[in-house]
């Protein structure tokens, strides 16, 4: 009966656990043996601070996650999230990715990726309000 469980909201502690519960049970199903998850995060610095980076995820042993690549307004196209974006690539490359994927808002990047090679799979409509969101 659902009144004997207590919902509340996820520590840091406790969304880490639910991490790996979910890589655990992923990692049943697929046929894997290594790390399930690897993160790729960089960052790009001007006088110590944060003016680029990119977050990203190699999972499974075959993909990467671009989860988020971020430029200063002041310092876009100056080469910085391609640097960003081949780094994390080649990273992966280098561990034996097959693919990668990621989305994106067409008032953000969707241009920046598809130079890159990206393709559009999926579409989102309104999401949020007259916004599109790609995958």
């Amino acid at each position: 009966m659902i009144a004997d469980y207590k919902l509340s909201p996820a520590t840091n502690a406790e969304a880490e656990t639910l991490n790996d519960k979910v890589n655990s049970f992923v990692a049943q199903q697929v046929s894997f043996d290594g790390d399930t998850e690897i993160l790729k995060d960089y960052v790009i610095k001007e006088n110590g601070l944060i003016i680029a980076g990119i977050r990203s995820c190699f999972y499974l042993g075959e993909c990467l996650a671009i989860n988020v690549l971020f430029v200063e307004e002041s310092h876009r196209l100056k080469g910085l999230g391609t640097l960003l974006l081949n780094q994390a690539e080649a990273d992966a490359r280098a561990m034996g990715a097959k693919m990668s994927h990621l989305d994106t808002f067409n008032h953000q990047a969707k241009d920046f990726y598809l130079k890159h090679g990206y393709e559009i799979f999926g579409v989102l409509e309104n999401c949020p309000a007259e916004h599109k969101r790609s995958g």
